[in-house]
């Protein structure tokens, strides 16, 4: 509260604690009335410069029309800094998990997909990273190894089955840093700027008859992640169940989405890989982040050698999935 008065916004005195690990974050009343979302940053997790692109991008994509949750700019800045930390607010707004099971739903999503991607295709991010191979599986896999993260009876069998599924995806070429490097008869798959943490979490759903201004449909949140790839990146995480079902989901949001974007089917292909690289990536992070408190007690099974196994049967179905056929649309 004291950091919301620095920047001339005073509360009420009700405050709540959100679901976030990376990140602290507060929904706040304030004394005039508006209720405002006040993110703390994890120190040293991202530059002021990237997280200053990532609110570019949200005030881009605001710009464009899309229904995107961005910080408010006060005092001529959308991030500010208060006893150490440094931090930014949003307004709050309400909604519910999207219905993923309604194939109208999935199609209004990818229509909006498509135009958070024909924005971020406009030019690329200077600061923010690549969401590729080597950051997010073999850095993940060597520090997880080199800080003795995975017990000594599973160590050998993960560093196995984790390096062969690295071998594997180490064949894409968007995925490798290589992307740019175009061959003489193929176009290479483009990478923009994304979302990059497309999951339902990540999606309000706002009804048909909700209050005026709030607007019905897909509201998007939290672009704290918010990475240059390819675009199924951020359409994949919205798919479950088994292969038809995957494959029904997706057929639905490629048709919403080329009704504003052309949706290359090459990338269907990476799915699999991608999938990978955020189970490896996922492992570590969660490992990285073990000295903070709210890791132990929220993810308690996180480390045992039954995790572990776990994961090296994961990563063998992973190697499966990533040489069968993709999925069809």
């Amino acid at each position: 509260m004291d950091a919301l008065a620095s920047v001339g916004l005073y509360g009420d005195g009700r405050l709540m604690a959100l679901s976030s690990y990376e990140n602290r974050v507060y929904q706040l009343h304030l004394e005039d009335g508006p209720v405002v979302v006040a993110k703390f940053y994890r120190p040293e997790r991202w530059s002021e410069a990237q997280i200053l692109e990532e609110h570019a991008f949200s005030s881009e994509l605001m710009a464009a029309e899309i229904p995107v949750i961005g910080p408010l700019t006060l005092n001529g800045s959308t991030l500010h800094h208060f006893g150490g930390f440094a931090f930014s607010v949003s307004p709050s707004r309400g909604g519910r998990p999207p219905e993923l099971d309604d194939p109208d739903v999935l199609e209004w999503i990818g229509r909006f997909l498509a135009r958070i991607h024909s924005v971020g295709a406009a030019k690329p991010f200077a600061s923010r990273p690549a969401l590729d191979l080597q950051s997010f599986g073999i850095a993940s896999r060597e520090w997880l190894l080199s800080h003795d993260q995975v017990p000594l009876d599973v160590q050998s069998a993960w560093a196995k089955a984790a390096q062969e599924a690295l071998d594997l995806i180490a064949g894409y070429a968007c995925l490798t840093g290589d992307a740019d490097q175009k061959d003489a008869d193929i176009e290479p798959i483009k990478r923009l700027r994304l979302h990059g943490d497309c999951h339902p979490g990540n999606i309000l759903w706002t009804p048909l008859d909700s209050p005026a201004g709030a607007g019905p449909g897909p509201h998007f949140v939290d672009l704290d992640d918010a990475r240059s790839g390819p675009a199924v990146q951020d359409l994949w995480m919205l798919l479950s169940g088994d292969r038809q079902q995957r494959s029904r989901q997706l057929g639905a949001l490629v048709d919403g989405y080329e009704q504003f974007r052309a949706f290359d089917r090459r990338e269907l292909a990476l799915i699999e890989p991608l999938r990978t690289l955020r189970l490896i990536h996922y492992s570590a992070w969660l490992a990285r982040r073990w000295d903070d408190p709210a890791f132990p007690i929220n993810f308690p099974w996180f480390g045992s050698s039954d995790y572990w196994q776990g994961q090296v049967q994961m990563l063998q179905e992973q190697m499966e999935a990533m040489q069968e056929e993709p999925l069809l649309v």
